[in-house]
């Protein structure tokens, strides 16, 4: 009988790929495997032990055995994650969640750094088709443009690699599956809020190379429609990838003190694409003599650390913490267990600090 049940648990193992391919996650029945492998429950109920313990299924009470998406050989429970930097300011937050998550799982994680540039994205690429991982989590890399990489990004897809984008999406690589922030929302929503403060002159800094910049942008400049108030795009200023990685490196300012010269004159608000930007928006302009709030307000997204950091306290837009990688991790838990998933966006929530004050009429 030991011979037997471990017999029935390799069966069951090799069988494991081809069902979690045809999207087969419910084992059959401790009777259902009685039958067909001709054998006593308790044979069955060992095998089945075996495997659980191996992590390869798990059991819902009253409904019976389900594969858990892992594979017995262990070389393939490989997932990659591509990020675009590893100095942005919520990284290693974001990476820990991403490699905790996943390794209660029970998957093995190897990352790769972009640096939002996309040839060194398909650098990367080309070194994971040789030996494709079970799942890829991707962070776009200059996400405001359609991806040449599609090639790649299609051979991993049809080679099994199971893909979700992460913080957003390439335009022409329809359907990919993701969970992103809702950047639109968020624009719209601190637009709404400084309105509602009596700002009606309000300029904006966003980044220009990525989905994230060009969405919070839209959803504020439709906030300033819908109000029945004039676009001015002389008050919206935009960097770059460069320029971003040379504050992050060098604390280069210096299209942050363009902005001040060109754009915020005649402005008594500011969104500020994320904290990051908004906390050295500050300092410049402290530097300046130029006072946060009383002379213009400051909101900005992601109620990082350096919102609490910042002189005034800054308000910005949150999620949920841990909810962008926990939502990441299970859409592709989903696939690999051949189960269907749709795309998310998280809603922002607002946090009032002292970064943003009401003009009195």
């Amino acid at each position: 009988m030991s011979i037997k049940y471990k017999q029935i648990a390799e069966q069951l193992k090799k069988d494991c790929l081809s069902n979690l391919t045809h999207g087969i996650t419910r084992l059959p029945t401790e009777m259902e495997l009685c039958e067909q492998f001709q054998v006593s429950r308790q044979t069955v109920r060992q095998a089945l032990a075996m495997l659980k313990e191996e992590g390869l299924i798990t059991g819902k009470q009253g409904s019976g055995s389900y594969l858990t998406g892992l594979l017995p050989d262990d070389t393939m429970n490989q997932i990659a994650i591509l990020l675009t930097t590893d100095t942005d300011y919520i990284f290693p937050a974001r990476l820990n969640d991403l490699e905790t998550m996943l390794s209660k799982e029970g998957y093995s994680v190897s990352v790769f750094i972009t640096h939002n540039r996309t040839d060194t994205e398909r650098t990367i690429l080309q070194a994971l088709i040789d030996t494709p991982p079970r799942g890829l989590i991707v962070e776009p890399s200059r996400s405001a443009l359609p991806t040449p990489n599609f090639d790649l990004y299609e051979k991993l897809s049809a080679n099994g690699t199971h893909i979700v984008f992460f913080h957003g999406y390439y335009s022409n690589l329809p359907p990919s599956l993701y969970v992103k922030d809702d950047n639109y929302g968020g624009g719209y929503l601190l637009g709404q809020y400084l309105l509602e403060q009596n700002h009606h002159q309000i300029a904006g800094i966003f980044q220009f190379d990525t989905i994230q910049g060009q969405e919070r942008h839209l959803g504020f400049i439709r906030s300033i429609m819908d109000a029945g108030l004039s676009v001015n795009e002389d008050n919206i200023g935009w960097f770059t990838t460069h320029e971003l990685t040379l504050l992050q490196k060098k604390q280069d300012t210096r299209f942050l003190l363009d902005f001040i010269h060109h754009k915020l004159e005649s402005c008594s608000a500011c969104i500020c694409h994320n904290d990051e930007i908004a906390y050295w928006l500050i300092k410049e302009l402290s530097y300046m003599n130029k006072n946060v709030p009383d002379e213009i307000s400051i909101v900005s997204f992601d109620n990082s650390y350096l919102s609490e950091l910042s002189t005034p306290r800054l308000t910005s837009l949150t999620h949920e913490p841990h909810e962008m990688a926990s939502v990441a991790v299970s859409l592709l838990i989903k696939r690999i267990q051949g189960q269907n998933a749709s795309s998310v966006q998280l809603p922002w929530k607002l946090i009032k600090r002292s970064s943003a004050i009401k003009i009195e009429e």
